[in-house]
């Protein structure tokens, strides 16, 4: 999974802050008991001194430290079960004092060796939802709240089944691509039919799952992507220029890129051969993608060159929505 840099960051910052607020919390609990039994800061400072003073003492004289050691470790396990027993008449379990990780598997680090922890995975799923929410209101997009109540059950002209008949499959197909990314038997998806017909939402409702399942996801619309591409190529000015480098590469990058209104950009040379770049870099990558256009097939290929027609017809389901604009409806209800 290529999780973008910045959402990485974020992650990891918030993992190192959760260690410092766990660490701070138990320094004041110490320093607490402390106050209220004396005798507990004199078991730490033994605990901790001793061994140290031992090791020093017998490297001075040329000594084998073994018998100290196990001297030593009597000792210890005495101050320890006293140490837990007065912690338990102030009401706290044996481990109150000790630094526990949240957890166990890396220390907290996020790290196993070279593997990212699933501590910090999580992390990052909910850092990349942050992000989605940003262009996306997550809060209603989800496939739990899609409804096909403005999909009608009567006959379409020119069609076999209904708009609802429609819909109920073009659902199940993007939710399944979704619960199933990476497995499912498309990659790529293009959806195409006049505007107000879902196809923002059911591409949020597949930006939501896929990133909550951990992987990594990028939702744009085709004006802002067009723009980073130009940016990055164009801008005389330092900064922009990386932070559109730093865009594009989340765009060729991650797991899933979610490409919307693809059409509505004015359609240049420049842009032509971006679209060819972007759409040609991720399928030679095996990288998924989502495009949702009002612009039907035929309209790609008149609208765009031969080669990117060619690659969207050959390696995306084309999924096509049909009925009554559902903003329409909304308002004649108002």
């Amino acid at each position: 999974m290529a999780y973008d840099t910045a959402v990485l960051r974020r992650a990891t910052r918030r993992l190192e802050e959760e260690r410092k607020v766990r660490q701070a919390n138990t320094e004041a609990l110490r320093k607490k008991l402390y106050a209220q039994c004396p005798e507990l800061a004199d078991i730490d400072r033994q605990l901790k001194g001793t061994i140290l003073d031992i090791i020093t003492s017998c490297l001075k004289q040329g000594t084998d430290p073994a018998p100290a050691l196990g001297v030593l470790k009597d000792k210890n396990m005495d101050l320890q079960h006293r140490q837990a027993l007065l912690l338990q008449e102030a009401g706290y379990p044996p481990d109150a004092l000790d630094d526990i990780p949240a957890c166990k598997k890396c220390n907290d680090a996020g790290w196993v060796g070279t593997q990212m922890c699933d501590c910090l995975k999580t992390l990052c799923t909910q850092e990349q939802v942050k992000e989605l929410s940003k262009l996306l209101d997550l809060g209603e997009q989800s496939f739990d709240h899609f409804s096909l109540e403005w999909y009608s059950p009567l006959p379409w002209p020119g069609e076999g089944v209904s708009p609802r008949e429609n819909m109920e499959f073009l659902y199940e197909l993007c939710l399944n691509y979704a619960q199933k990314f990476g497995k499912f038997y498309f990659k790529n998806l293009f959806l195409t039919g006049d505007p107000g017909l879902g196809k923002t939402f059911l591409s949020a409702c597949i930006a939501r799952t896929v990133a909550e399942n951990g992987f990594s996801v990028v939702y744009d619309t085709a004006v802002n992507l067009f723009a980073q591409f130009e940016e990055q190529k164009f801008s005389r000015d330092a900064q922009e220029e990386k932070a559109a480098q730093s865009e594009t590469r989340r765009y060729l990058g991650c797991d899933l890129l979610i490409l919307d209104d693809l059409g509505s950009e004015m359609t240049t040379p420049f842009v032509q051969s971006a679209l060819y770049t972007l759409v040609n870099s991720r399928l030679t990558a095996g990288k998924a993608t989502v495009i949702s256009s009002n612009l039907s097939m035929d309209g790609v290929r008149g609208r765009y060159n031969g080669q990117t027609a060619s690659r969207l017809e050959g390696e995306y389901r084309t999924l096509r929505f049909f009925g009554e604009d559902i903003r329409l409806q909304r308002k004649a209800k108002l």
